[in-house]
């Protein structure tokens, strides 16, 4: 494996911009069966003293199935080369597709089994502290959010403590 681990707490603020300039892979499952797919949204923080990744996937997506039965995810950052990979994982569904294998990625396995990618330049390894549907009886800016639901099917959201960072 080629990435290095680095302390979830010395992560760097250009780090902590993840979501705000690159899009990351979610991927859930284990050494029997995962899946991944490109997210756009998510944040970094920290939550009842421990550093935090939250993301959000509508239950439609077969990522679903994994992110709830299995207690730790990942976040994988690619380099701007594999916008490739972004996009097929972005716009295939892994019920009729083997992405990982189509992509030709390298499966590496964080805590609790949870699988990431040896291409990635940055991966944070999460196990899940918090999860909730979101429900349009608690949004404040329906403008904001009315785009992104017209059919319904709104985000599960995951709140994961960072129990393990990679860094290339």
């Amino acid at each position: 494996m080629r990435l290095k681990a680095v302390n979830p707490k010395d992560l760097s603020l250009e780090t902590l911009r993840l979501f705000t300039g690159r899009t990351p892979l979610l991927t859930a499952g284990d050494r029997t069966a995962c899946n991944t797919m490109t997210i756009g949204w998510g944040g970094l923080g920290e939550l009842w003293q421990k550093p935090v990744c939250t993301v959000y996937v509508r239950q439609s997506r077969y990522t679903f199935q994994f992110m709830e039965s299995h207690d730790y995810f990942t976040v994988s950052v690619l380099p701007e080369s594999h916008r490739d990979v972004l996009l097929l994982c972005g716009t295939k569904s892994g019920r009729d597709t083997d992405k990982i294998s189509s992509c030709g990625l390298t499966v590496c396995y964080g805590a609790g089994n949870a699988p990431f990618f040896d291409e990635a330049e940055l991966v944070l390894v999460c196990r899940k502290l918090y999860t909730q549907d979101m429900n349009q009886d608690c949004v404040i800016d329906h403008g904001a959010a009315a785009p992104f639901y017209k059919e319904g099917d709104w985000h599960r959201m995951y709140i994961g403590e960072i129990v393990e960072a990679y860094h290339a």
